[in-house]
């Protein structure tokens, strides 16, 4: 439970960060299926997920 306490806004971000790396993915994609990062679903809720991980973490206080 300590470990949620401490790491709160990071595990929001992930969360965050995948669903809208998914939803990204859904409803604009990539037509030709090249693009790296959003021609498969898993690809673009993984880069959400890190990058919102990553986004949230900036705000977090140092104890």
């Amino acid at each position: 439970m300590n470990f949620i306490n401490n790491n709160k806004l990071t595990i929001i971000g992930v969360v965050v960060g995948a669903i809208g790396g998914y939803l990204y993915y859904h409803y604009v994609g990539c037509a030709s299926g090249t693009c790296t990062i959003t021609s498969k679903p898993l690809n673009s809720t993984l880069y959400g997920a890190v990058m919102g991980s990553l986004l949230l973490n900036i705000f977090k206080k140092e104890s």
